[in-house]
């Protein structure tokens, strides 16, 4: 019975799954998205190539540095992939502070080639990663698996499906002019539903900790819309705008609620992490003690959310801080007044992002509180009358037939 349970679950997911898969290829039919944005009549194409002599080279370590290198380097290359695979070519690369990519021999890179010209140009453009970060994903997972079990194989295929959503149905919705906060609201509807149904099934702690969720994501989503609408900050005062308003004049993609959905979706993990903590602990404090009155429930998930929401909003503000680090020092080091500094694009749009996810995560914990305090003692009530009919049933059952 157990096993013909397990089966039919997995039965339901693959069935889901299937159907998403169908939807999303036929919403990126028209528009495909991919990663190869070289394109067929493109003059530029980056390849794969071994470095198979250093014939003469010039460096000095920049600023006492061992790892960056100055100066340049005579090479030949042997190309690996594309339509010039198999050809050699002698290459001068050169080395600065800001692009500084020593190689030795038998090192495979990546080369940028230009057939613009009559002769293909070729330069060095980057260090051939992909090895190393398949390796550091593939250790990830083999990770979460093997300690997590059976959860940690969900997690891995939750979080496969929140980057699918994100990149084959959230961005092409911006392209095809969708508004980017409905967009990031559906992806967070979405992506909240699948990853908690697939991490703890259909429950009472669950359902409350998908309500909260929402509930709370979408309500600092209004109150980063308040504030930056009273600081006058919106898409436009984000960075790359350039490049975004190229991008929408031929797209017709709304570039003014961009911030506001980043910030929507940066919140989201830390949300849903608090709910489902909450959620799961109010559920443990009703089993071990099921007369506790609901106002108890409230109070317990209160008490405990009190002690999670100090540091969630801690690390939030600490992760927005550590992506910002560059820009902290370049402010500090130009030494700018404080009425520059306060009114700066980036920095409001960097306080408004770390405060709007903290503060998701401050409302999460009444709400999650009140919407399990009420959930969990109901399911549990509706339960045992379904498991109280079930055995009345059998017992009229067997009465009936002795």
């Amino acid at each position: 019975m157990l096993k013909s349970s397990k089966l039919s679950k997995i039965a339901i997911w693959f069935v889901i799954f299937s159907l998403f898969a169908i939807f999303l290829y036929k919403f990126n039919s028209n528009h495909p998205v991919g990663f190869n944005t070289q394109g067929k009549t493109s003059y530029v194409k980056y390849e794969k190539a071994e470095v198979l002599t250093i014939k003469k080279e010039a460096l000095t370590n920049f600023q006492n540095s061992s790892t960056i290198k100055l100066g340049s380097q005579d090479i030949t290359v042997k190309i690996l992939s594309g339509e010039h695979k198999g050809e050699t070519k002698d290459i001068s690369n050169y080395l600065s502070d800001t692009h500084s990519v020593y190689v030795k021999k038998g090192m495979t890179i990546i080369v940028e080639i230009d057939t613009a010209g009559t002769q293909n140009q070729v330069l060095v453009y980057n260090y051939y990663r992909a090895p190393i970060q398949y390796l550091f994903i593939l250790i990830f997972i083999a990770a979460l698996c093997i300690i997590g079990r059976s959860k940690g194989f969900k997690s891995v295929v939750g979080l496969a499906f929140t980057f699918v959503c994100v990149i084959f149905l959230f961005i092409p919705m911006l392209y095809r002019g969708y508004s980017p906060v409905m967009s990031a609201i559906l992806i967070i509807t979405i992506v909240t539903c699948i990853t908690l149904f697939l991490l703890n099934g259909y429950s009472s702690k669950t359902l409350s900790a998908v309500l909260g969720t929402l509930a709370g994501v979408i309500i600092a989503g209004f109150i980063a819309l308040i504030v930056g609408n009273l600081a006058h900050l919106n898409g436009f005062n984000t960075q790359d705008v350039e490049t975004l308003n190229m991008i929408s004049a031929k797209f017709n993609m709304k570039v003014e609620g961009l911030l506001l959905s980043g910030i929507l979706i940066a919140a989201l993990g830390a949300v849903m992490d608090l709910s489902i903590s909450i959620a799961s602990s109010i559920q443990e404090v009703y089993i071990s003690n099921p007369k506790i009155s609901k106002k108890e429930l409230f109070n317990s998930g209160m008490n405990i959310g009190r002690d999670m929401m100090g540091t969630m909003a801690n690390t939030l503000i600490l992760a927005f801080t550590g992506s910002s680090l560059n820009m902290l020092i370049i402010i500090y080091f130009y030494n700018v007044s404080y009425n520059q500094l306060i009114n700066m694009d980036m920095v409001n749009v960097e306080i408004i992002q770390g405060l709007t996810g903290s503060l998701a995560v401050i409302l999460i914990v009444p709400i999650v509180s009140f919407i399990s305090s009420a959930l969990i003692p109901a399911f549990a009530a509706d339960k045992k009358k379904a498991n109280s009919y079930k055995g009345k049933t059998k017992k009229a059952a067997k009465a009936t037939l002795f």
